[in-house]
């Protein structure tokens, strides 16, 4: 049973994020218990009063409250399967990257262990975990977000997103789709205007101003996306916009730039104009992402 504040937590996985996370449980005057499969990597972390544990066992052991966040999901199964017996009355956070698939095949095996499971999505680099501009999502056991929130407030802001363990995956990975897509264009810019010897540094502000005026765009593509309403108030159409990108990548060739990172959307702009929707927003993209079947998958 546990605790409805728990005071004890053990973390297992000392790669950057690991050890982040146990020094900032340290910093908070938590007592904690670190476990690495390379014991060497836990010695700064004895040094700063961590207890190290000889064995993943003794590591659940020693707390409440155990901290998963290893290379990927075969890896903490190969880990915590070993010691299941001693998982009954543990609150398990997995902060390991996976997919809600997976999320949801470890919380119904956790719940079988008879251990409280939450999933964890962490939305910050190793040197933010603790600062203000952290946050962590959360989904899994209600029972368990609640008991272990005081000490999960300590790495950054806690989000619960609700009972279904796959949700917290769902919204890490989604919103690194829309981070990764930001740095996809960065990289294609900083390359187009570099072939004139622009350098990156110089422009990027001219960069980051143009973002901030576009995120205003954001609500209305949000709004037509939710109603399926892809032709509401719309500014530049999608045959405007398709015109403008045929563009970028023409000059992206004419300069001697390699425009793959950018050209899944002209085709995906293409395929719905073909299909008669020139007078749509971008938004209109979306019938196309939902088809699957039009994809190799790997």
């Amino acid at each position: 049973m546990i605790h409805s504040r728990p005071d004890t937590v053990s973390v297992i996985g000392l790669g950057d994020m690991g050890t982040a996370l146990a020094n900032t449980f340290l910093k908070a005057g938590y007592p904690t218990t670190v476990w690495n499969r390379t014991a060497r990597k836990a010695n700064a972390l004895v040094n700063k009063g961590a207890q190290r544990a000889a064995s993943v066992a003794e590591a659940i052991s020693a707390s409440e409250v155990v901290v998963v966040c290893v290379l990927d999901y075969a890896v903490m199964q190969e880990i915590l399967h070993a010691a299941e017996d001693i998982l009954p009355g543990r609150l398990l956070v997995n902060l390991t990257n996976g997919t809600p698939q997976q999320a949801r095949k470890t919380a119904a095996w956790a719940a079988a262990c008879g251990a409280e499971y939450l999933d964890g999505g962490i939305m910050a680099t190793p040197s933010m975990i603790g600062q203000p501009e952290a946050f962590i999502l959360y989904s899994g056991s209600a029972v368990a977000f609640d008991a272990g929130q005081a000490i999960l407030n300590t790495l950054g802001g806690s989000q619960y997103l609700g009972a279904d363990a796959g949700l917290a995956s769902l919204y890490d990975l989604s919103l690194l789709s829309g981070m990764y897509g930001l740095f996809a264009g960065f990289l294609h810019a900083t390359a187009l205007v570099g072939t004139e010897k622009v350098e990156a540094r110089a422009f990027t502000p001219m960069l980051t101003s143009w973002l901030k005026v576009m995120l205003q765009v954001l609500p209305n593509l949000a709004e037509q996306i939710d109603t399926g309403r892809y032709d509401g108030a719309v500014e530049s159409n999608l045959s405007m916009q398709a015109a403008a990108y045929h563009n970028i990548l023409q000059a992206s060739r004419e300069q001697g730039l390699d425009p793959g990172l950018m050209t899944p959307l002209k085709t995906l702009m293409d395929q719905r104009l073909a299909e008669g929707y020139g007078t749509d927003d971008l938004s209109g993209l979306i019938p196309l992402i939902r088809k699957p079947t039009m994809y190799h998958t790997s």
